[in-house]
């Protein structure tokens, strides 16, 4: 059995790790933390369990078919629960709307806001499931080495349907006028890490998966789906090495030999780079054998970073739902101080989650579990104090436009941010999400799969192919295992 060695226990490397297990190699993966997630990972204290990072579940058939590809189910692992309302969204005190599950019913609550956009919603909408159908099904899968990749019949003939050359702010527009409605389609590419007037129409697949497959949750939290991937890793035979930092990449007669961590040697025929993809390039490879310089990383356009706080409180809440979207301030603003002058942001919109809404199990009996994110520029300096000023803004606002008191009810208090990224995921620039799937870094123009000098090295996770978000880092995983496999066995 040919030893192939999975650096990072994320989505992606999981998966590769599993795959190729099933294909019988002999699979070790080697992570600097000290549990298996990456930025999915967990913590538990005085009661509360918190997800450190993705909170959100869509594009359920993803999953689905993961786990299939080893005879098993998502519900083998957990119990999905379908948002009814899928997320609430604050315009303005005075202006809250909670996003109702399914076609028909988000149809009628747009025809209410502004006449004949229902029927327009429902026309997006199928235009959404084409592009989902072909992007999700053909393009996602696709290992981004070569052009003719993309000469498929299908994409071929399709390729004015799937809206490539236009932008999701462009598109949106011809078919909606009202502004929330506007912000309210543009939001899901948030989770791709680029403003909406950079991302191709063809994420607007992206309002399909929110509204007509629906938004979840499983119980017992977001980290349940990395408990069920490192499950089936562990039937297949694949071994975990936690605490083990992976300090430099060996290589001998031009290819990977092995890898050093903790001063151990570990001799490898192949090695899944799944860590951050600008630190195994510049930190652990000699510069020799470094597909992309400094200078080419420097101009690429990451996704954001966020500043997070994970807060336990000794109530419950009113007026938050699962998830809220505080969009009551000027977006364009925001974004402008995320990607064209980077710098900490002037009146941001934010995120909040509520887990505990929903699930019992991630608080004590009466109390909540809350998640605070604020999206921001990568590469900003942060400190205590810059901390704690958006801490305040964000829970000033909650309370205004929630009527609720909040702060005095905090019991439980942690922050993480940019220089947080960086320590436990040698994150480049601090970023959270990754590689901004701009129409100038998408698909094959991504960092490759591939290093060119060294034929045994693959890479994968959200910096290369497809891209950021919790599904498309457990595609490129299964698109690396596949493609090293292909390699190994012509």
């Amino acid at each position: 059995m040919k030893k192939v060695g999975v650096i990072g226990s994320g989505f992606a490397g999981l998966a590769a790790a599993s795959c190729l297990a099933q294909k019988d190699y002999d699979v070790t993966v080697f992570e600097k933390n000290s549990s298996a997630g990456g930025r999915a990972r967990k913590f538990e204290t005085d009661g509360f369990l918190f997800d450190m990072g993705p909170s959100w579940y869509w594009m359920p058939d993803v999953f689905e078919k993961y786990f299939a590809l080893f005879g098993k189910k998502p519900s083998d692992f957990f119990d999905l629960h379908r948002l009814d309302p899928s997320y609430r969204v604050f315009f303005g005190k005075e202006d809250v709307w909670d996003i109702p599950a399914g076609e028909d019913q988000l149809c009628a609550y747009f025809e209410k806001i502004e006449k004949g956009s229902g029927a327009q919603l429902k026309q997006f909408l199928v235009e959404g499931k084409y592009k989902y159908d072909v992007g999700i099904n053909k393009l996602v899968y696709k290992p981004g080495i070569s052009i003719t990749e993309l000469m498929d019949m299908e994409l071929a003939k399709g390729v004015f349907k799937l809206h490539v050359f236009e932008s999701v702010s462009t598109y949106v527009k011809k078919h909606f006028k009202d502004p929330r409605l506007i912000q309210l389609l543009e939001f899901p590419v948030l989770f791709l890490g680029a403003p909406a007037d950079k991302t191709p129409a063809l994420y607007t697949l992206m309002n399909y998966a929110d509204v007509s497959l629906g938004t979840w949750y499983p119980m017992g939290g977001m980290h349940k789906i990395v408990e069920g991937m490192v499950s089936v890793a562990k039937n297949l035979g694949v071994k975990f090495e936690f605490n083990s930092e992976v300090e430099n990449i060996i290589v001998s007669d031009k290819k990977v030999s092995g890898i050093q961590t903790n001063g151990k040697e570990h001799t490898l025929d192949y090695l899944v780079a799944g860590a951050d993809y600008h630190h195994v390039e510049q930190e652990l490879l000699p510069a020799d054998y470094r597909r992309y310089s400094e200078d080419y990383w420097q101009k690429r356009v990451m996704a954001p970073s966020s500043l997070i706080y994970y807060l336990g409180v000794n109530k419950r809440v009113k007026g938050l739902l699962h998830h809220n979207l505080f969009f009551d301030r000027d977006f364009g603003k925001h974004a402008k101080e995320i990607y064209e002058s980077p710098q900490w942001p002037t009146d941001p919109l934010f995120y909040v989650s509520v887990p505990s809404k929903t699930d019992a199990s991630v608080a004590p009996e009466g109390y909540e579990n809350i998640f605070l994110l604020l999206p921001v520029a990568p590469g900003l300096k942060d400190d205590e104090s810059v901390r704690e000023k958006y801490f305040n803004l964000m829970i000033d606002r909650i309370e205004k436009l929630t009527g609720d008191s909040l702060r005095d009810n905090i019991i439980y208090k942690r922050s993480y941010a940019h220089s947080d990224f960086i320590s436990d995921y040698h994150a480049f620039k601090g970023n959270a999400y990754g590689l901004a799937n701009t129409i100038m870094q998408t698909a094959n123009l991504k960092p490759s799969i591939l290093n060119k000098t060294l034929p045994n090295l693959f890479y994968t996770g959200q910096l290369t192919v497809p891209g950021p978000g919790v599904p498309p880092s457990l595609i490129s995983g299964q698109v690396v295992a596949g493609e090293l496999i292909k390699r190994d066995r012509a």
